[in-house]
């Protein structure tokens, strides 16, 4: 038995006249979010507080099937939090105009924005997946991208406003460093990262090559992030290693441990509370 999406993902998914739709919603996120304010304090024009961009995102709730009774709160719940990354997103826009180097908003705003998403996604189609077909392909409607003019959004990206599409993750590299990697000569501490692999169940042949690859891409990440904090000494406030290095970390790590479950998952019971090993730490 399943029931109508909710009525806020109908709206934005339902308006008719494509880009005049995908235009409107683009400018409330302008004129808000970006802004930093709430509806109740309009007046300004949005174009102009637009500066820094807006993030558009592919619309989710439009491309998933029959929703059953059973999973309807869960979805809900985590397509809410799609447009809650999303706004989040936009504000971080705004309060850091300035920093990094050219790629600061890829690497600090639309690359960990499109982990959060694919983890928020992987964990719907979970949800369905209990009493139904688990849909396929939510994945590629993880990446988001940023409209550096502040124009509206072109049709099809209708959760915000924008064009492009994010990276996607970098290649495959060694298996999952569970202590985090070696550090380097700059004093700037480690990052130690739980190791998951140990905590796998058996893995099925079918499921071992794509296990492989999401273990080595945890492997990957650290080495990454370590390279970061070695770039980016001085940047930001106290809390920058936390916001722009160890918490990305820790959404990229739930996106990679999610495809490991749903790999298993697929011809064996899917492993649970993987999520827990996904929060790295710095050691000085």
């Amino acid at each position: 038995m399943s029931r109508a999406l909710p009525k806020y993902n109908k709206r934005r998914v339902g308006l008719a006249g494509g880009a005049a739709a995908v235009a409107l919603t683009g400018a409330v996120i302008a004129g808000t979010a970006l802004a930093g304010e709430s509806s109740e304090g309009g007046g300004a024009d949005a174009r102009t507080l637009a500066g820094p961009g807006t993030v558009s995102c592919p619309d989710v709730a439009s491309q998933l099937p029959a929703i059953p009774a059973s999973a309807q709160a869960e979805v809900d719940r985590n397509l809410a939090l799609l447009d809650q990354q999303i706004t989040e997103a936009n504000k971080r826009l705004v309060d850091t105009v300035g920093q990094g180097g050219p790629n600061f908003v890829q690497n600090a705003i639309l690359g960990p924005l499109e982990d959060k998403r694919v983890a928020t996604v992987n964990r719907i189609a979970t949800a369905i997946g209990r009493t139904a077909d688990r849909p396929a392909g939510l994945d590629s409607l993880a990446a988001c991208s940023l409209d550096a003019q502040g124009d509206p959004a072109a049709p099809g990206l209708e959760e915000t406003g924008g064009t492009e599409t994010s990276a996607p993750p970098a290649g495959d590299v060694g298996g999952d460093a569970g202590a985090g990697q070696d550090g380097d000569a700059s004093g700037v501490g480690t990052i130690s990262c739980p190791d998951v692999a140990p905590q796998l169940p058996a893995i099925p042949a079918s499921a071992q090559a794509e296990v492989d690859r999401n273990l080595a891409l945890l492997d990957q990440q650290i080495t990454e992030a370590n390279k970061r904090l070695v770039d980016t000494v001085g940047q930001g406030g106290p809390n920058f290693v936390q916001n722009a290095i160890l918490g990305p970390l820790e959404d990229k790590r739930v996106a990679t441990v999610n495809r490991i479950a749903t790999a298993i998952g697929r011809t064996a019971d899917r492993p649970a509370g993987l999520d827990s090993l996904a929060a790295c730490t710095l050691t000085k």
